[in-house]
Order: structure tokens, then C-alpha cells, then sequence
């Protein structure tokens, strides 16, 4: 009987909060629509067609960026569902602005084992809300984790533990005023997949791809030539492209242009501009700037963000490697360096003979409102 009854709650709370959401994606504002809190349980959100055998419902769609984020090692699943009808406004193509009740979960597992699985879904135009769910030892379902995150949760190196991380920690890198999803542009979804870029996932039957995303007229306000000619990080080599979207992914949603950090002038996010061959911000900022921030046992006056030839004396390489908390980058989200990513850049680093061109021009986000009204969802077509 305690069972039935507690399933009946965690039921009737997962409606709530989904109701919630539909009123919001009708229109309603934060201010109209009091904020319900995320079902108790991950087979409560709407990831499963079928919540005992854990299958996954196929409105949500499979995906794998190709620059993934670097968890420690973990095996990840990520998937997306788009409001029935609805389209992804991407006329600012290094922005895209997703309609309201889009969701993502994202799954995390070590050593075979599911640990963690995170959502993210629209509420309002302007506000996301997240969830962590802690897989159950049986791997049956998964709980939801309290807002200030859990500790400890699988041991990843002997003395090394991931954690899932608190509600602000989430913000730190998804929100800092511009509310963003990671992992999912034209950029991660381009069809010109990057050979060598670190812990690439091959794409999969179904998964979605920007050509996927125009062909099912998913996607509205999005370039012609994105269309015929797939965005790639515009690298002078091979192993300079991949550095520059490995950085872009792990390090571009602090180190950019709108961020809270923006001062340093350190700006690694890549943004897609035209002409396609211009000279990466991550390249203009970095390759022989002074810093912030100096290799402790470099020469006086020796130590630059990025030093060309000499991956000793190179600030971003050195914080890469470093996991003590007053030095390491990122500083979170990580308790292990990333040893085959750190290969690439010391590689990319001892081939570079000097500073690039100026960065690429990329205009400003767009902020009237006619420029950033709704994009047309298909049912209006």
C-alpha cells in the first residue's frame, strides 16, 4: 500500500510540474504561472515510453556534439524533445533560442554503470529550470538530488569521487546571464564532423544533425550557407582546428565575450562568422598574451597564456594540467585531467611559430524586439 501511494504522489507531482510547463509554453509568464517543483524521480520527467523497462520515449531524439565536454571519462547519452510543432529560432546562429518546454537530459555512467542523469527544460522564454536524478543502486530508476547537489557519488580514480553538482554550480556554466545550452549548435550538431577532435561519439541512426534539424523543419532563421556548407572550426591545421573547438566546449562557456569574466579578454567560445577562414578569438587572445595568470616556474617575464614552442611556459596548457583547486581549469566539474586532450594542445603548442591575423569580426546579438521575436512554429506554416 505504501508503495502504491508513493507512486500515486510522485505521479500526480510529475503532472504538476508538466502542466506547469504546458502553461507556460501557452503563454503564461513567470509571473503567471507559480514554479512546480521536478518529479521525485528521473521515470517521472517524460525520458521513458516505458518507465519499467527504462525505454526511451521516441519523441526524444538522440544527439552527440562533436567537441563533447570532458566529465572525468564518462560514458554519456544525451537526448532532446522540442515542443510538438514548435521550431529552434537560430538567426542568431551562435545563439540559437529554443522554444519554450524544450527539454534535455543528459546521462552519465562510469565503468558501465549509470550515475547521474540531468535535465534542462524551458519554462519560460526567458528562465530554465534543472534537475539532477542520482541513479539507485539497482539501476532501475533514478532520485531526484537535492538543489545543493550530492558528493560522492562514484569513485572515478582511487581517491577521486564524481559529484553531482548544485543548482548554482549548474548556473555557473549554463546561465551567467545568458542562459545557453551547451553541446547542442549548429557548430556540435554540424554535419562536418572533426576527425580528430578528443572523445568524439559517432553518430548513430537517428541522432540529430543540423542537416536533420532543417529537413524536418525543425529549425527556422538559419543561414542558406550553414545549409550547403556545414560550420567547421576554421583551424589553420588539422590538430589546430580540434584544439580550438575542444577549447571552445571546455572552457568558452566561462572565457567569452558576454561572460562575467569577460575583462580578462581571454574569449575561447568560437563563433561562427564569416568568411569561414578568419582567425579564431581563441587564437587572437591567447598566443603570446601576457595573462593573468604566470607559470610558476617559468623565467621572469617568460610565461604567456599560449608561449609558441614552448608548451612549458604556456599558462592555459599548465592550468589544463593542474587539478588544485587554486590553479586548475576548469574549476569545476572535473577531478581528473583530461591526458589525451592535453596531448592535442601540447602537440598544436610546440608547432606554433608565432601570433595569428585579428579575430574575426562577429556582430552583436540582435536586442530590438522585432529582432527577437518568436521564430514560426511549423503548425503556423
Amino acid at each position: 500500500m505504501t508503495r502504491k501511494l508513493t507512486r500515486m504522489l510522485l505521479t500526480l507531482a510529475a503532472c504538476a510540474w508538466a502542466g506547469a510547463v504546458a502553461m507556460r509554453a501557452g503563454g503564461a509568464t513567470d509571473n503567471d504561472v507559480p514554479s512546480a517543483p521536478p518529479p521525485g524521480r528521473l521515470s517521472e520527467t517524460g525520458l521513458y515510453a516505458d518507465r519499467d523497462a527504462l525505454i526511451i520515449d521516441q519523441r526524444n531524439r538522440p544527439f552527440t556534439p562533436q567537441y563533447p565536454l570532458w566529465s572525468d571519462g564518462a560514458a554519456k547519452r544525451r537526448w532532446v524533445r522540442l515542443p510538438d510543432g514548435a521550431t529552434i529560432d537560430a538567426r542568431d546562429v551562435n545563439r540559437w533560442d529554443f522554444p519554450v518546454g524544450t527539454t534535455f537530459w543528459k546521462e552519465f555512467a562510469f565503468g558501465g554503470r549509470k550515475v547521474e542523469t540531468r535535465m534542462f527544460r524551458k519554462v519560460a522564454r526567458d528562465r530554465w529550470d534543472f534537475a539532477s536524478y542520482a541513479w539507485q543502486d539497482d539501476q532501475r530508476d533514478a532520485t531526484l538530488v537535492p538543489r545543493d547537489g550530492l558528493a560522492r557519488v562514484a569513485e572515478v580514480a582511487p581517491g577521486k569521487w564524481h559529484n553531482i553538482p548544485s543548482h548554482d554550480e549548474c548556473r555557473a556554466c549554463h546561465d551567467a546571464g545568458r542562459t545557453e545550452v551547451l553541446g547542442f549548435s549548429a557548430l556540435q550538431l554540424s554535419d562536418d564532423r572533426d576527425p580528430l577532435a578528443p572523445h568524439a561519439e559517432p553518430l548513430e541512426p537517428g541522432m540529430v544533425t543540423l542537416a536533420s534539424l532543417v529537413a524536418e523543419r525543425r529549425i527556422a532563421g538559419l543561414a542558406s550557407r550553414l545549409i550547403t556548407t556545414p560550420p567547421r572550426v576554421a583551424g589553420r591545421t588539422p590538430v589546430e582546428r580540434a584544439v580550438l573547438g575542444y577549447l571552445s566546449t571546455n572552457c568558452g562557456s566561462c572565457h567569452n565575450r558576454e561572460s562575467s569574466i569577460a575583462s580578462l579578454g581571454l574569449f575561447l567560445k568560437y563563433a561562427i562568422a564569416s568568411p569561414r577562414t578568419c582567425t579564431a578569438d581563441a587564437l587572437a587572445t591567447t598566443i603570446g598574451h601576457t595573462g593573468h595568470w604566470a607559470v610558476p616556474d617559468a623565467p621572469d617575464g617568460t610565461s604567456r597564456v599560449v608561449a609558441p614552442g614552448a608548451p612549458a611556459r604556456s599558462a592555459l596548457l599548465r592550468r589544463a594540467q593542474s587539478r588544485r583547486p587554486s590553479s586548475q581549469m576548469p574549476p569545476i566539474g572535473t577531478v581528473l585531467a583530461d591526458r589525451d586532450a592535453l596531448r592535442l594542445v601540447t602537440e598544436w603548442i610546440d608547432a606554433l611559430e608565432g601570433p595569428p591575423a585579428a579575430p574575426c569580426a562577429v556582430s552583436a546579438p540582435a536586442t530590438t524586439a522585432a529582432a527577437r521575436r518568436p521564430a514560426t512554429s511549423r503548425t503556423g506554416r
